[in-house]
């Protein structure tokens, strides 16, 4: 394909102005923030100086109430609470797994819903977070996959993922308390593995990324932040260039004539132009790997040979494959891959030299393990023969 060739998705489900109403101070960048107060009435010399207080509030504090910035003057609060507002998602549901991962149903702008996992381990605690309202790629083994793609999300709307995640968790710093003075953080890192193609909602993902990472925020280092594509092939270098996180693939398959079929976009960029793109990646490094994912699926892509193919397909890319065993959900095409046949996969793997850890399934019991998070007030319901008839499996 051209280089040239644009993006697409089905930017006709995709509103291309949300309503009308006061500026959202969250999920504006800094210069953002600058630009909207000066058309506010504040003067350009002390709009920086304005704006950087606005964001520690913001982003350090989690104050969301104009009243409780104290160190701006009270008329100028006052005009604050009149021409903007802070507004983060809606909590719908919250619901907590016997392991402890946490899944809420979060409302956002248009009554839309999607879905945020909190998942507790004894050294991190890992929020997944949703791009998109549904999914375009129809990946056939993901839950999430059987949505229609409804519309991208704003930045305020996954900057807010995770604001109200540090809200349930009761982990805004106390007075005096810098933000890494507190001891281990109970949100360290961030995945964006929740619904959506990241790639697909690039700028927005881009500025909800450098508020969580900016060092008088909420203060993520870009190495607590991996997002995970499918493989828009376009947009990889960009990834690195203007994000600077560590990156992810859902690859899933050693063929094409398989790849096809699990990860649709594999028809646009087939296996050998995503390597293609994953070789020349900007910040390749052994400190930095790329992660590819591989969904273990009982007799489709889990046999000795595709651990073999794997091997020789990512030869000289410094690489971690993270096998994860399928997470089952109502109407699934596929099984899971026997305990047996996971082991040997990854042992094969392993003794060629790269790390093959098997992820342990999180909050299966609240369908919030990956490949599930799928609101269930907008499911599309599809039988088993269906999803199958569609894929070709």
């Amino acid at each position: 394909m051209p280089a040239s060739a644009p993006i697409t998705q089905d930017v006709a489900t995709i509103p291309r102005k949300m309503p009308e109403g006061p500026v959202n101070l969250v999920g504006l960048t800094r210069d953002g923030l600058r630009a909207a107060l000066i058309e506010a009435g504040t003067p350009e010399k002390q709009a920086k100086m304005r704006a950087g207080q606005i964001w520690q509030w913001l982003y350090h504090w989690g104050v969301r109430d104009f009243d409780r910035m104290t160190n701006l003057s009270k008329d100028y609060r006052a005009m604050l609470a009149r021409t903007f507002v802070i507004s983060l998602p809606e909590v719908v549901t919250r619901q907590v797994s016997n392991d402890g991962t946490r899944k809420y149903l979060v409302r956002i702008a248009g009554g839309h819903e999607v879905e945020v996992v909190y998942i507790p381990e004894t050294d991190r605690g890992t929020l997944c977070i949703s791009s998109q309202v549904g999914c375009t790629l129809t990946c056939s083994f993901c839950h999430t996959g059987t949505q229609k793609l409804v519309r991208n999300l704003t930045a305020a709307e996954i900057v807010g993922q995770i604001m109200l995640a540090r809200d349930d968790l009761d982990e805004w710093p106390k007075p005096g308390v810098g933000a890494n003075d507190a001891g281990p953080r109970l949100l360290s890192n961030i995945v964006l593995m929740g619904m959506g193609e990241p790639l697909y909602n690039f700028e927005n993902v881009r500025d909800g990324m450098k508020i969580a990472m900016d060092p008088e925020g909420i203060s993520l280092s870009r190495r607590r932040i991996t997002l995970s594509t499918s493989g828009v092939v376009p947009e990889i270098a960009k990834t690195a260039e203007e994000i600077g996180c560590l990156l992810a693939v859902s690859f899933h398959a050693t063929t094409d004539e398989v790849r096809d079929k699990l990860v649709p976009i594999n028809k646009r960029w087939n296996i050998e132009t995503l390597l293609g793109a994953l070789r020349d990646y900007p910040r390749l490094s052994n400190s930095e790997r790329i992660t590819f994912e591989y969904v273990m699926l009982k007799g489709v892509n889990d046999s000795d040979e595709d651990a073999h193919r794997l091997i020789k397909l990512i030869e000289g890319i410094p690489a971690k494959i993270n096998l994860i065993p399928f997470n089952e959900w109502p109407g699934a095409p596929y099984e899971r891959s026997s305990n047996n046949r996971i082991h040997a996969f990854a042992d094969i793997i392993y003794k060629a030299g790269y790390a093959s850890p098997i992820r342990t399934p999180r909050g299966e019991d609240i369908m919030a393990a990956c490949g599930q998070l799928k609101s269930a007030t907008e499911r599309a319901r599809k039988s088993r023969a269906q999803i199958a008839q569609e894929t070709g499996l």
